[in-house]
C-alpha cells in the first residue's frame, strides 16, 4: 500500500489523482447502495470494485463440488459445534465489495453475534470458491480481497481436471499450501477437518469420508 501512495505523491499532478479517486469512490458508495436496494433472495449477484455482476445458473459439476463439499462440512461443523457454514448464496460484505462465496465458515466467535434476518455477513475464517466463468474474479479479485481482511484460509476449486488448491494466509499474505487431484486435505479454519480430496468429486467417497471422519472424532 504505501509503495503505492509513494508511486502517486511522486506524480506532479498528485491532487487532482487523488481527487479523481474520491469522486469515483463516492460514486461507488451510490451504486452499492443501489445494489443492496435491488437485489433479494431471488438474485444471485455480487457487487465487486463498482460493478454489479450477475452469475448465470451453474453447470452440474459446479453443482456436484460444491454441493459435494459442503454436505461434508456442514455434517461436521454441525456435530462438533464449531461455528456457521454458509452455502451458495450468503453474502459476505468486506470494505469495497460484496462476495457470494460457494462455501464459507465462521468461527464460533464470530458465528454467536449472527441474527435472524441477517444479510450481511463479514470476513469468513475459511472460503471456498469452485470455478466458473468468472475464474479472474475468483483467483484474483476475490483472492487479493481475502487476503486483504484477513481470511485465514481460501480454497480454489476446479472441477474441470478435479483440482483443489489450498492458500493459507501467512504474514498477511497467503501461500500456496497445497495443489493437488489426490491425496489428503486439512483445514485450519475448521479443526479436525481432513479427508480424502477425491471425496470432494466423488459422492460415494464423500459419504464413506464423512462417516470415518465423525466415527474418527469420536473415539478421540
Amino acid at each position: 500500500m504505501q509503495n503505492l501512495v509513494d508511486l502517486i505523491l511522486e506524480q506532479p499532478n498528485a491532487p487532482s489523482i487523488i481527487e479523481e479517486a474520491k469522486t469515483r469512490l463516492e460514486k461507488e458508495k451510490e451504486s452499492r447502495q443501489h445494489f443492496y436496494a435491488i437485489i433479494d433472495e431471488n438474485i444471485k449477484a455480487e457487487f465487486v470494485n463498482g460493478q454489479i455482476i450477475y452469475h448465470s445458473p451453474v453447470k452440474k459439476e459446479h453443482n456436484d463440488v460444491a454441493g459435494g463439499l459442503f454436505f461434508l462440512l456442514k455434517g461436521f461443523v454441525t456435530k462438533f459445534k464449531l461455528g456457521y457454514l454458509g452455502f451458495d448464496k450468503l453474502m459476505v460484505s468486506l470494505t469495497r465489495n460484496d462476495f457470494e462465496p460457494d462455501i464459507c465458515f465462521f468461527n464460533q466467535e464470530k458465528a454467536q453475534h449472527f441474527e435472524k434476518g441477517q444479510m450481511h455477513f463479514p470476513a469468513p475464517d475459511l472460503a471456498v470458491e469452485v470455478l466458473s466463468s468468472n475464474e479472474q474474479h475468483d483467483k484474483e479479485v476475490k483472492y487479493k480481497d481475502y487476503e486483504l481482511h484477513g481470511v485465514k484460509e481460501y480454497w480454489i476449486i476446479d472441477p474441470n481436471t478435479e483440482t483443489v488448491e489450498q492458500y493459507l494466509l501467512k504474514e498477511e499474505k497467503y501461500e500456496l499450501h497445497l495443489k493437488a487431484t489426490d491425496g489428503h486435505i486439512e483445514s485450519i479454519a475448521v479443526e479436525g477437518f481432513r479427508i480424502p480430496i477425491r471425496a470432494i468429486f466423488d459422492e460415494q467417497q464423500g459419504m464413506e469420508a464423512l462417516m470415518n471422519l465423525l466415527q474418527k472424532e469420536e473415539d478421540k
